[in-house]
């Protein structure tokens, strides 16, 4: 295991004795090793370790040592696997209910019996939860709510999870015999930031299908077959994730790629204009629509028009190609009709990111190896933007350790150890009241070279008290950029309640920017608010939240939800080039 796994553990485990009662003494020993062992160096650490001179330093006890050994070793630990097996699975799946830490479990379980998400709802809607000291009715209603959407959420996968399981698999198909072409459909396809099953549409010869089925029902982590025919199969994994297989002749690719990617709206939006021009379009082909037959007779006749790929659909049609993540019925069809789809943005169009952490709060890579890694990606410039004071639990840094770290990243800079340049930045906490978390004398002695100003408190705020804590935050005249605007976390916390209009006026009449947040849990500001958003002026910067060097890859499920909000690379602040953000940085100071 390397360190970030071994810290990763030790934080499970300081967890897990936690649900189990153990001394808080103990318990603070897993979770101090766990940091201690993140601030470390990689390189340092790896030299300890064969030195094994890890107890030397502050914060390894001679037991911590021992079981750290063991995982660098073996990536086994016994003492782990004797602790999780002490501790039932449904008591695990209740640290997913939004509102619950070990110390409340502990409590349900001792005082109601609760070993499940299961049996807490049961209590819950008995009315016995708000009863107990530490808990209350409002308690109760959180955590019935949390269960429900729990329960919601069960059936759909982030877009980043769901593409980590099919990347291989069309990878794999496209690589068996007899398949022509294969693409992964669906939701996926669309950047949905969810997807609820996942899709695959292969090109290949009939006397190929029976082949592809089986590997496709064999193949590592299928829980369950769930259908199988000759051209056709659906499996389960066990992740939950379902995935259905369609096998079509090459022909009909193109037509049966771009049914299967949907949207509905968008299909029937295209089929209708199809029927207008004497058409009928299905996952078939392009048919006539006069004379009898079914569409897939009338296909199978060869009577559909020729498709090679999906733009030369779409040019059947009078249409430009519409790329998949707009596929979702809001006027797409129009816009491609009238040459008025955007030139969207790729990838390589962002020379940086602004919104990352560090060791410093509650990162898990130090601002050396941040630096490394966006070099490393090819980055023009690293933004870092640790927490402030206020988020204690994330280690928020006083204006002294702020003034340390930002004279750090100056001399870093000064060094000239990394072609990347390295922005000096905060994520300041908005204060319940609109504040931010320094006051006007420390902004101005920190020399900040930009301020992410964020939400971590006082979620339950109505909409009216939230909607006016962000816009003052916003006048600040030291904030920068608005972090996660709405402070969702997808398929556990929904965001709280805010006027986003009124959000981003004052954004854009006080030229403050708005992340969109790549996360994959977050994906925040979302998708269906760019468009519009763009288009009155406000300007985007996709952030990876990044809380260790592996994190900095997120931005590429920024960059499809962007798209997906049909921006362009001129809307996206970090497409600019390093003098371009030095520049309005300077004129925001």
């Amino acid at each position: 295991m390397n360190k970030h796994e071994i810290a990763a553990m030790l934080e499970e485990i300081g967890t897990l004795l936690e649900l189990q009662g153990e001394n808080p003494f103990k318990t603070r020993a897993y979770q101090g090793g766990a940091r201690a062992l993140e601030a470390l160096e990689a390189d340092e650490f790896t030299a300890r370790m064969a030195a094994g001179t890890l107890g030397e330093l502050k914060g390894f006890g001679e037991a911590l040592v021992d079981k750290i050994g063991k995982l660098h070793a073996t990536g086994r630990l016994e003492f782990y696997d004797k602790l999780r097996a002490q501790i039932p699975d449904g008591v695990i799946a209740l640290l997913e209910v939004p509102g619950l830490g070990p110390k409340k479990i502990k409590a349900l379980r001792e005082q109601l019996g609760v070993e499940s998400p299961e049996a807490l709802a049961e209590v819950c809607r008995a009315g016995k939860v708000a009863g107990l000291a530490g808990f209350g009715e409002k308690t109760q209603a959180k955590l019935l709510e949390g269960l429900a959407n729990r329960a919601a959420y069960a059936k759909r996968h982030r877009w980043w999870d769901a593409r980590a399981v099919a990347a291989p698999i069309v990878t794999a198909l496209r690589a068996l015999s007899g398949v022509r072409r294969a693409e992964a459909a669906g939701s996926l396809r669309r950047n949905l930031e969810t997807v609820g099953d996942l899709d695959f549409i292969v090109a290949a010869e009939a006397a190929e299908a029976a082949a592809i089925t089986g590997w496709f029902c064999g193949q590592d982590g299928v829980k369950e077959v769930t259908a199988r025919g000759d051209t056709k199969a659906s499996v389960r994994f066990t992740s939950g994730l379902q995935a259905d297989l369609r096998i079509v002749p090459e022909a009909q690719f193109a037509f049966a790629l771009h049914h299967f990617t949907g949207s509905k709206d968008h299909n029937v939006a295209l089929r209708q204009r199809a029927l207008a021009r004497g058409f009928s379009l299905s996952e078939w082909g392009l048919v006539p629509d006069a004379g009898e037959g079914t569409a897939k007779e009338k296909a199978e006749a060869g009577l559909s028009l020729r498709a090679e790929n999906e733009a030369e659909l779409f040019a059947h049609l009078g249409l430009a190609f519409i790329p998949p993540e707009l596929r979702e019925g809001l006027g797409e069809i129009e816009a491609a009709e009238a040459g008025g789809l955007p030139r969207l943005l790729e990838a390589g169009d962002l020379r940086g990111a602004f919104h990352n952490h560090t060791t410093e709060s509650d990162g898990k890579n130090t601002l050396a190896e941040m630096a490394a890694a966006a070099e490393a990606l090819g980055w023009d410039y690293l933004g870092i933007a640790d927490h402030s004071k206020s988020s204690v639990q994330a280690r928020g840094l006083d204006e002294n350790r702020l003034a340390a770290q930002v004279a750090a990243i100056r001399a870093l800079n000064a060094a000239g150890t990394y072609r990347t340049w390295v922005f000096a930045g905060v994520e300041c906490d908005i204060l319940p009241d609109g504040r931010l978390d320094y006051d006007d004398a420390a902004f101005a002695a920190l020399g900040l070279d930009y301020v992410v100003v964020s939400v971590h408190s006082a979620f339950t705020q109505d909409e009216d008290e939230m909607t006016r804590r962000l816009v003052r935050a916003i006048e600040h005249p030291r904030a920068t950029m608005l972090g996660h605007a709405t402070g969702r976390i997808l398929l556990r916390r929904e965001g709280y309640k805010v006027n986003l209009a009124r959000v981003i006026d004052a954004a854009i009449a006080h030229r403050v920017i708005i992340e969109l947040n790549a996360h994959p849990s977050r994906l925040d500001l979302d998708w269906r608010h760019w468009r519009r958003a763009a288009e009155w002026g406000l300007l985007c910067s996709i952030n990876p939240d990044a809380h260790d060097t592996g994190g900095l890859a997120h931005v590429e499920a920024g960059v499809r939800a962007a798209r997906k909000g049909w921006l362009a690379a001129e809307n996206v602040f970090n497409t600019r080039d390093l003098a371009g953000v030095r520049r309005w940085f300077s004129e925001r100071r």
